[in-house]
């Protein structure tokens, strides 16, 4: 999903026409999402997460639609960020992996770590080309999507259709109700060791713009991966 730069989306586009991010003109797209979570047309997920009593008993800790929500490009798109943990293995003591989880809106991934993305797609909504330097487990939990890899090559997914992405170049077009119907998608993700393909070392990319939905440039995630890396 495009981000708006300073001086705006062009307004004068039709349907369909290439638009300044390289993207198809998506008017029924701009706007779509309002105020938050869900999208109009989707439910609302919950999330449950357990934990320990005093007595070692399994209970519920939280019920509730996640912490971390964040309205993507002109409203096209809602991330819902339902997890993260920032290192393998997880220390769960104390629930800190829940703190952290709640006070740190993760970076695209973790290299010694997991994100669990959900993201509500605005009708007929198209994301950039992108590669991101992890594994994604994707499935499609409402409606239909078409998954297009940067070498051309097209796969329709449905309900419950699951893609495994590995650090390769991709964009998202959502088909839900040939293009009239919002869709969603979850995503769990985990950092990789460096790709090499003929002797070099593939880079992520995150859109026309280089920069990827929460907010951070390239650069940022360069050194959140460098400082995870430092950590490990």
């Amino acid at each position: 999903m495009a981000e708006e730069n300073q001086s705006g989306p062009k307004r004068d586009l039709k349907e369909g026409e290439i638009n300044e991010y390289g993207l198809p003109h998506n008017p029924r797209a701009h706007g779509y999402i309002g105020q938050g979570f869900p999208a109009p047309g989707l439910r609302r997920t919950v999330r449950h997460i357990t934990g320990h009593d005093a007595d070692g008993k399994a209970t519920f800790l939280t019920t509730d639609c996640g912490d971390h929500h964040l309205i993507m490009g002109e409203q096209q798109a809602l991330a819902n960020i339902l997890y993260s943990t920032h290192e393998t293995p997880v220390n769960i003591n104390d629930d800190v992996d829940v703190i952290h989880a709640k006070e740190n809106q993760p970076p695209l991934h973790y290299q010694n770590g997991t994100v669990l993305r959900m993201i509500d797609f605005a009708p007929n909504e198209i994301s950039p080309m992108h590669r991101a330097l992890s594994i994604d487990y994707g499935v499609v939990l409402e409606g239909e999507f078409e998954l297009i890899l940067d070498s051309g090559e097209k796969r329709i997914m449905r309900q419950g259709d699951v893609s495994i992405q590995r650090a390769t170049g991709h964009q998202w077009r959502n088909l839900t109700g040939n293009g009239t119907l919002p869709g969603r998608m979850m995503w769990f993700l985990l950092g990789v060791q460096d790709v090499v393909v003929k002797g070099k070392r593939l880079e992520g990319y995150l859109g026309p713009l280089g920069v990827y939905y929460e907010g951070k440039t390239e650069e940022e995630v360069r050194v959140d991966r460098q400082g995870t890396d430092q950590a490990a």
